[in-house]
């Protein structure tokens, strides 16, 4: 098991939890505003402080140093100012972990992809909202991908697809499902409910700093769980063989 959770914890904020993610999953966090979600991020990733334990690539989180979990995991924090003047390429090479043919042709797969290619030059603080969101992403999913760094291993993301369009977000989908495909495990936190159960291979449910329930986004996103979370009636369709999550006025 890539990630594996055993009854963290942060007092006042998040209540124990046990949970495990493997290799090449993609996973949602879901709930409502105030939940944890961001708190959980940030243990997992190393950067809150949390009772329990961690263990990563079976070691416990506590046993790494910064250098060594940033070669195996990316991080992409929910808010991130872009004060900085330093041009978006070299923002981008700070997260590469290799030189070379093969590491530069994927790094401008990932930025045609998201649209970026022609932003290189340009500086960090004239970006747009949308546009420094998808340079973060590019960047963490650079600094994990396989065909750049052979030690990566798990990507962290806490609310990727805020300012995103449509077209940007399923661009960042499918180069999500590339890096489960090749093995890296994902977790990121949503409030698309829809988005989770169509595109998450599992989710974790939480309100109120606890895990609800966890398993497929099938399993886990029914109204019955929902319904009382939300404090809102949800109904679930079926479109064109697709399970849809609706709000009953």
């Amino acid at each position: 098991m890539l990630l594996r959770l055993e009854q963290v914890a942060v007092p006042g904020r998040l209540l124990p939890l046990t949970a495990a993610l493997a290799a090449g999953q993609l996973l949602h966090i879901a709930g409502p505003n105030g939940a944890g979600k961001s708190t959980l991020l940030s243990a997992i990733a190393g950067l809150q402080p949390a009772q329990g334990s961690v263990m990563l690539d079976g070691r416990p989180l506590a046993q790494w140093s910064g250098r060594a979990l940033a070669g195996v995991r990316g991080w992409l924090p929910q808010q991130q100012a872009a004060l900085s003047p330093m041009p978006v390429w070299h923002y981008l090479r700070l997260h590469l972990r290799s030189a070379g043919a093969q590491a530069e042709t994927r790094l401008s797969t990932l930025l045609h992809r998201l649209q970026l290619h022609d932003k290189l030059t340009r500086s960090l603080s004239q970006l747009s909202g949308g546009e420094w969101q998808r340079v973060r992403l590019a960047a963490v999913c650079a600094q994990v991908d396989p065909q750049i760094n052979a030690q990566g291993r798990l990507l962290i993301l806490d609310e990727p697809f805020s300012a995103l369009d449509i077209a940007q977000q399923k661009a960042a989908d499918d180069l999500l499902a590339e890096l489960c495909a090749a093995g890296i495990g994902v977790i990121a936190s949503s409030h698309d409910l829809n988005h989770s159960l169509q595109q998450a291979d599992r989710v974790w449910l939480m309100g109120q700093g606890q895990l609800i329930a966890q398993g497929t986004a099938a399993e886990v996103l029914t109204p019955q769980r929902l319904s009382p979370l939300y404090q809102v009636t949800f109904r679930q369709l079926v479109l064109e063989g697709h399970r849809l999550l609706t709000v009953l006025p």
